[in-house]
């Protein structure tokens, strides 16, 4: 018998004349109503210790899954109490990674049961059994997923101590997207005796508590249940992927006691020697998870889900943030001083969490912004260059005759005046004889005041804001003196 098989509540689905010899066993039997509200419809799986059964909740219509226990386990208070314990940890972690709890109640003859949300997909291996090795991303993201509620449970205090590819059960969104829900929450294994040669700390009675199945347990795990922890449920997860992407276990033996010895003392496989195509660096995730002493494996699933980060696709990387934000609001993980280190990797991948359009546009809008930046300079540039003016009073190589105006230079060309009007000009023309300003029309027509100046007016007496009769399109006013 695989080892696999020899943990005594292993709930394996059946089918055919299995079905009705399964439910009698389990004490019950399709059309029965447990409870008043439950109506059975059919064995899902049956185990050592449970029997797993799909039901129709009456009154709400709804298909849920009842689990109990077989009358034998009934006889043990440990195991009732272990079946229990499993309803209370599910029911707090309130994430969408694990299998709902909705109620808990005992049947007439005092056995217990529990209420769980019906999952309609398959486990990951019947998976692999069916269609070989996962892709490396398909399995990552599924660990990651696993990651998220064993971070709620760790959160609360809650080990696993029984992760293996078929408690990971895998169903679709209502978008189409995998998710991956982890059954059976503190469930105890007890191991069959079988083999007379097995150790007596390994295997000892049926009431015994193995908690875990051998081929996915770690080494302080397969020595004393009692020791477990974290990094225990690390070595499952690492034993897990390296399965779902190899498609044979980490640990193999052809009997319980070369199963342990192995375990404890032979170095854990290289993932490259089964998938010579797998990358080191997942190579290096495996076999840091599957070292013998769990202070060399990662702390916790956080660090775990870090170094998964970089070989997994884009949607997977919210698992890696809930995980961490989980830990840090428990007082787990960051709060030892990885908070920086998680910040740093975080900005080295901030461009492959962003979707590329968006860092089009961001690139866009910068361009477009370094551009018209770019124009304004030029604009301001051009408009301090001096524009070529009319000679003023001050161009004369010989001072005025003492009744004669200032010279005026008519421009040749209307053009010429649009180029002098839209640039200011930077020359400045020589002062008056009184020293004060002189409006000096840009047009060739001769205003007023300067044929009183020819006249002999005095020069001073100009009033500044004479104008020509009619609309000069080009005038120009001369600076005062006191800028010169």
């Amino acid at each position: 018998m695989p080892l696999d098989a020899a943990a005594d509540d292993a709930t394996l689905p059946i089918g055919g004349d299995d079905l009705e010899r399964a439910g009698a066993r389990g004490g019950v039997r399709p059309g029965e109503v447990i409870a008043g509200k439950y109506r059975v419809e059919r064995v899902l799986g049956v185990g050592g210790m449970g029997v797993v059964v799909a039901a129709e909740h009456l009154d709400l219509q709804e298909r849920v899954a009842l689990k109990l226990l077989l009358p034998e386990a009934l006889e043990s208070s440990e195991a009732i109490e272990r079946f229990m314990r499993e309803a209370r940890a599910v029911a707090k972690i309130k994430g969408e990674h694990v299998a709902r709890v909705a109620d808990v109640g005992k049947l007439e003859t005092g056995a217990p049961y529990i209420v769980m949300e019906y999952l309609e997909g398959t486990d990951l291996s019947a998976l692999i059994a069916r269609q070989g090795p996962l892709q490396a991303t398909d399995a990552i993201e599924y660990v990651l997923q696993a990651c998220e509620a064993l971070a709620e449970a760790h959160a609360l205090g809650i080990i696993h101590r029984d992760l293996k590819p078929s408690n990971l059960f895998l169903i679709q969104r209502p978008d189409g997207s995998p998710c991956i829900k982890v059954l059976d929450f503190g469930i105890s294994k007890v191991l069959p005796r079988e083999e007379p040669d097995a150790p007596t700390d390994f295997i000892r009675t049926r009431t015994a508590q193995i908690l875990g199945t051998p081929l996915y347990m770690s080494p302080e795990q397969i020595t004393s249940s009692k020791s477990v922890g974290m990094p225990s449920d690390i070595w499952s997860l690492g034993a897990v992927l390296f399965e779902l992407l190899s498609g044979s276990p980490a640990i193999q033996a052809s009997s319980l006691q070369g199963l342990r010895l192995q375990i404890l003392h032979e170095p854990a496989p290289l993932l490259r020697r089964y998938k010579p195509d797998a990358p080191r660096r997942l190579e290096a995730v495996i076999a840091r998870c599957l070292e013998k002493d769990p202070a060399k494996r990662y702390p916790d699933v956080a660090e775990l889900a870090l170094d998964l980060r970089g070989l997994a696709r884009r949607r997977a990387l919210i698992s890696v943030e809930r995980i961490r934000r989980i830990l840090r609001n428990a007082g787990l993980g960051a709060d030892r001083g990885e908070e920086v280190a998680v910040s740093q990797r975080d900005s080295s991948t901030l461009m492959t969490r962003t979707p590329r359009w968006v860092v089009g546009a961001i690139v866009a809008t910068v361009a477009v912004a370094v551009a018209g930046a770019a124009a304004l300079a030029v604009a301001a540039g051009r408009s301090e260059e001096p524009a070529d003016s009319p000679p003023s009073v001050a161009s004369q190589p010989s001072a005025p005759e003492p009744n004669a105006g200032p010279t005026i230079a008519p421009l040749a060309d209307p053009r010429e005046a649009d180029s002098v009007s839209a640039a200011p000009t930077s020359s400045t023309p020589a002062p008056s004889p009184s020293g004060t300003s002189t409006h000096i029309p840009a047009s060739p027509r001769t205003s007023p005041a300067t044929t009183r100046r020819a006249e002999g007016t005095n020069p001073t007496s100009v009033p500044s804001a004479a104008k020509p009769s009619g609309t000069d399109p080009f005038p120009m006013t001369a600076h005062p003196s006191s800028e010169l």
